[in-house]
């Protein structure tokens, strides 16, 4: 039989600027005839961020295993509850307050004289990111913000939850169609600006490494974050004149529209529009590894849309009076809603004999337990997705008291194959999951 009207299934979809991966159609579905074996779907981290904590009161189930009773603030969750866990008496072994709560999410270290550590999403995009464009996403809602929030801990800090570095954060990108653009974008122009980066990046990097050599040492750890940085950029550039050769091909194909110029007034459509670009790059295997900061960990957000009267922050430090604490839970509410929204996506997309959702793990929490005195103890942790079958969701765990973040960091990454035996203070792993 002539197979020359056969296709491969790395054929890809170009135009306008763009480039995306073709559905699984019948002429790509005899490729094993070429020699080529059929890739199953990757496994995706997916990282949501919520501040300033929960009220203890309407977050805690009753109940353990399977038959716990949900609670008001996870009632989003109620259609899910086969595809999520509720995860209890994990602690914050990072820094007190809302920076070093935020600082620690996902990094499980206490944060000393700037110096934190590599965060668990960017080891684990370290790790894969040379099958991907881009080793990583980092969203966020919310501009950096500066000014202290206690003895050593500025809140800057508090601007992200990515360290690609001990010296390096990463900052989220909060504008919708620089994202789109920095994922999508491709062709001519994209090849011609990265050339010209190229150029800036190397005289940069030249002039830095010149000037670390005569710097103070905490000079340098400030010219080490900025060549971190740097070093970040030129990771971009090389992915857009050298794009890794692709290993597994989606077979859905999603309609790619670019977001409108500059950020959205209401929130509410502001934190839709960028879960939304996280979902596309995590479909179109653009990248494995997303981290989504639903606000700044410091956050005094205002949630007039939902008729709610005080900013996060404010209403976190509730003094136990039951107006602000019920503002504190609806806002928790309407974060858990988010979640609920981006686990259903992902469920609705189809790779073949799963979905994507079940190719994933989605997790959600914050590092604060309540804002009212900034517990860090027994934290609001959520884990969704089914880690193509590595996790076992759809039930309230509840660990033995004093049990740490960083043990299931390390439970997490070891789930992405990286080679480690501890993590932070960590050497356990949580064999529950």
């Amino acid at each position: 039989m002539n197979q020359n009207w056969k296709i491969s299934r790395r054929t890809m979809l170009r135009g306008t600027g763009a480039a995306l991966a073709l559905p699984l159609l019948d002429v790509m579905k005899n490729e094993a005839l070429f020699g080529k074996e059929t890739v199953a779907p990757p496994m995706r981290m997916i990282s949501l961020f919520m501040p300033n904590g929960v009220n203890p009161a309407t977050w805690d189930v009753q109940g353990e295993g399977a038959d716990y009773q949900i609670s008001e603030s996870l009632e989003p969750l109620s259609g899910l509850r086969k595809h999520v866990s509720i995860l209890s008496n994990l602690d914050n072994t990072g820094a007190g307050g809302h920076v070093g709560a935020t600082s620690g999410f996902l990094s499980g270290i206490k944060m000393k004289n700037g110096v934190l550590g590599i965060s668990m999403d960017q080891l684990i995009a370290q790790h894969l990111g040379h099958k991907t464009r881009f080793p990583s996403i980092v969203l966020g809602t919310e501009p950096p913000r500066q000014g202290g929030a206690g003895p050593g801990l500025p809140i800057a800090y508090a601007n992200t939850v990515s360290w690609a570095s001990p010296n390096s954060r990463i900052s989220p990108e909060i504008n919708p169609q620089v994202a789109f653009d920095r994922l999508f974008r491709t062709g001519a122009n994209a090849e011609e600006e990265a050339r010209e980066l190229q150029s800036v990046v190397d005289l940069v990097l030249a002039d830095a490494k010149r000037l670390k050599n005569r710097a103070s040492k905490n000079d340098g750890h400030k010219i080490e974050e900025y060549l971190s940085s740097v070093r970040s950029v030129e990771k971009q550039i090389d992915s857009t004149l050298n794009p890794p050769a692709r290993e597994w091909i989606p077979p859905t194909t999603p309609e790619l529209i670019r977001p409108p110029a500059g950020i959205p007034v209401r929130r509410d459509e502001h934190v839709r529009m960028m879960m939304d670009l996280l979902i596309l790059a995590l479909q179109t295997d653009t990248t494995r590894v997303g981290t989504f900061m639903l606000a700044h960990g410091f956050s005094r957000c205002n949630f007039g849309f939902m008729g709610l009267k005080g900013d996060h922050h404010t209403i976190s430090h509730h003094k136990n009076q039951d107006d602000w604490l019920t503002e504190y839970t609806a806002v928790t509410k309407y974060y858990v809603s988010q979640y609920a929204y981006l686990m259903q996506r992902l469920q609705q997309i189809d790779e073949g004999d799963s979905n994507l959702l079940d190719n994933s793990i989605v997790l959600f929490g914050s590092g604060l337990k309540d804002g009212n005195g900034h517990v860090r103890s027994n934290l609001p942790i959520l884990l969704g997705g089914h880690g193509a079958g590595t996790l076992n969701p759809g039930r309230h765990i509840k660990f033995a008291a004093g049990t740490v973040l960083p043990d299931l960091h390390l439970s997490l990454i070891q789930r992405f194959g990286v080679d480690i035996d501890t993590w932070a203070d960590s050497s356990h792993t949580l064999a529950n999951l």
